[in-house]
């Protein structure tokens, strides 16, 4: 079976050599009659350069990669991600939240002993229980807020245990509870990497969604947002993370890694690809 991949970087530093790993393994995957997108996930504006952008798509040609065209660009398509966020919000799914992290970390202290999920303690669902009338006079008074994603109520919409399967951990039953109720939007941004990643993956078509280990956790949430949304659930492969000799993972800002600076300094691009053998070799 043939699989339509993607590559999706950020434009908020130059391309690592894990990012080339990366961008390898998931243009392999699609081999021999797949599918291979490129995809620009630049909803964090504050981050983003044009010079990081246009590196991407260097690097990328400069590694003998080739993708389809238009390119899928995030922050082009905010309407598509608010529309998403209409629907969830007519199926009483989220709710806007008005804490700040200070008001939060307050919370928690008070509560002791809080669950901790993959991205630390867990929202103590202060604003889950705001009347109407509260979230709609204190939205018109100009106060900033996130959308949350009311998860006991998710969970109970979606009625039924929810699988996926990893082509490396195998089937896994999503457990999207341990994120609690995960911000899916704020005031500023009409979405987050959760709800978009879910939502272009479906528009997109992807079959098989290949990415790092440290995103593993994030699938269960991703199932549980494809339930209720009515997508479809492509397979995953979470590879492992690609590291240096310290044993430490590949960063943006370990510049002496950067494909870029490897260009820079005459590298052939298989001197490149010849690093990441191994990698590829053990996925």
């Amino acid at each position: 079976m043939t699989a339509i991949t993607r590559f999706a970087p950020s434009p908020t530093g130059y391309l690592h050599l894990g990012h080339a790993a990366s961008a390898l393994f998931s243009f392999k995957q699609s081999e021999p009659h797949g599918r291979f997108l490129l995809r620009i996930e630049d909803i964090d504006q504050t981050r983003f350069r044009p010079e990081f952008l246009d590196a991407i798509y260097e690097d990328l040609a400069w590694l003998g990669l080739e993708w389809e065209h238009p390119v899928r660009v995030q922050s082009e398509h905010f309407d598509d991600y608010q529309a998403v966020l209409d629907h969830l919000t007519d199926m009483d799914l989220l709710y806007p939240c008005f804490c700040t992290r200070k008001d939060i970390q307050a919370e928690i202290a008070k509560i002791g002993n809080a669950p901790h999920g993959p991205d630390g303690a867990l929202y103590p669902g202060t604003c889950r229980h705001c009347s109407r009338q509260e979230r709609k006079d204190r939205i018109a008074a100009g106060e900033s807020y996130a959308l949350r994603l009311d998860m006991a109520a998710a969970i109970k919409r979606a009625g039924h245990e929810l699988v996926w399967f990893d082509r490396a951990a195998g089937r896994q039953i999503a457990t999207p509870e341990i994120f609690g109720d995960v911000v899916l939007a704020r005031k500023d941004t009409p979405t987050s990497y959760h709800l978009s990643v879910t939502f272009d993956d479906h528009l997109q078509g992807i079959s098989l969604v290949t990415r790092g280990e440290d995103l593993f956790f994030a699938s269960h949430l991703h199932r549980l947002l494809q339930e209720v949304l009515g997508y479809d659930v492509p397979e995953y492969h979470h590879h492992g993370l690609l590291t240096g000799p310290d044993g430490k993972r590949f960063a943006k800002r370990n510049k002496s890694m950067t494909l870029r600076s490897m260009r820079e300094r005459g590298l052939d691009p298989k001197d490149v690809i010849a690093l990441t053998d191994t990698f590829q070799s053990k996925k």
